[in-house]
């Protein structure tokens, strides 16, 4: 049974186009998801070094506002510049001359320049905020125009206006606790996806296996039906199960994705891994040949990872479609996977989804041992 199973993951890795689309593709995507997403992200806005006071105190209010990183860039060349490359997410453009032209009440025209994206744009907003804010002295001063521009712009400093204070109050809980990133939520996403994908594409290992006659030879051996149709039960649950360790391991080590409790985290991934590993072996029982169960495999993998929330988070979905989500079993493990992270459960909590994930599990193994007995003693 062991050597059966140790066959099948040896398979998975003989074709080097698994080490892209079973290590690298998960990991790259969470990336991707995670930075989009990313609520820890802060933008880079580039500022052309203008070096008078007037110019400081607006670059200084930007900097306080802890909203974006502040770059000091030399000319209005090396800010678009930096804004087409994308090292920059916008740039402000202070004229040479801006201290000078506040002096002598002639009005000051500060360009912005950034990518057509919503981060841009909400960046463009909170930049006209500071610059309204920091520029609000110089106004009153030409408004008034009776002296010099410093000594008015110093006393609209000293006057205090009252202003409006805004109180806010949250109804209910939140969402997602401050301690769980996008990181986390993405790469629970993506363990699912994978999981269940590879195992389902997998099953074409299973067809080979049989249309080489190697099912028949083992079937031939002193080697029990049990042990075999075992084997290969196991080889596919452990395709399963190494393909959400690489997702786990190499998610927290570079990203620092959490998993809530180690225990209740390890529980869903082998319910789980069991699932994918049911779906495999029934489906390569059930189909004639490789191709059948790679398009097949892709088709189902993807189309319930959508249905079940892998792709959009359930919290989106109307309440129908969550009723819908939990006929697959992607949504039970995110329901499990939320309950560890959101709400720090422990596997006592997950105990219902482990539940139906272990069904989930039976009935595949029951039809795929079924089937793949019929197919061998024929």
């Amino acid at each position: 049974m062991t050597a059966i199973a140790w066959v099948n993951l040896i398979r998975l890795f003989r074709d080097r186009s698994n080490f892209f689309f079973v290590i690298i593709f998960p990991i790259v995507l969470i990336m991707v998801f995670g930075l989009s997403f990313g609520s820890g992200f802060t933008p880079r806005l580039g500022v052309t070094d203008v070096p008078t006071l007037e110019a400081a105190r607006l670059v200084a209010a930007l900097e306080a506002t802890g909203r974006m990183e502040v770059v000091r860039v030399g000319s209005e060349a090396e800010a678009r510049d930096g804004v087409e490359r994308g090292r920059l997410a916008a740039a402000l453009l202070i004229p040479a001359d801006y201290d000078r032209a506040l002096a002598s009440y002639t009005p000051v025209r500060l360009r912005f320049v950034s990518r057509d994206d919503p981060d841009a744009l909400q960046l463009g907003t909170a930049v006209r905020s500071v610059v309204s804010e920091a520029t609000m002295p110089a106004r009153a001063a030409a408004y008034v125009r009776e002296g010099s521009y410093e000594e008015l712009a110093r006393r609209a400093e000293l006057v205090s206006v009252p202003g409006i204070t805004v109180s806010f109050t949250t109804a209910g809980n939140a969402a997602l606790p401050q301690d769980v990133s996008s990181f986390d939520i993405a790469a629970t996403s993506q363990l699912l996806l994978f999981t269940f994908l590879t195992s389902l594409t997998g099953a074409a290992a299973l067809i080979e296996t049989r249309r080489f006659g190697l099912s028949r030879r083992m079937y031939a051996t002193p080697v029990s039906s049990g042990t075999i149709l075992l084997g290969e039960a196991a080889g596919r649950v452990a395709v399963a199960l190494t393909q959400g360790l690489i997702i786990m391991l190499g998610s927290g080590l570079l990203f620092g994705v959490r998993w809530g409790d180690p225990l209740g985290a390890g529980a869903l991934l082998l319910a789980f891994s069991l699932v994918g590993g049911g779906a495999a072996m029934f489906l390569g029982a059930a189909l004639r040949t490789e191709q059948q169960a790679v398009s097949l495999g892709l088709l189902l993998g993807l189309g319930l990872a959508a249905i079940g929330g892998a792709m959009v988070p359930i919290d989106f979905f109307p309440d129908t479609m969550r009723q819908v989500a939990h006929v697959t079993p992607h949504a039970w493990a995110l329901d499990g996977f939320a309950e560890l992270l959101r709400r720090n459960g422990t596997i006592t909590d997950i105990l219902p989804q482990l539940g139906v994930l272990a069904c989930f599990a039976a009935a595949f193994f029951a039809l795929g041992t079924w089937r793949l007995r019929a197919a061998l003693s024929r």
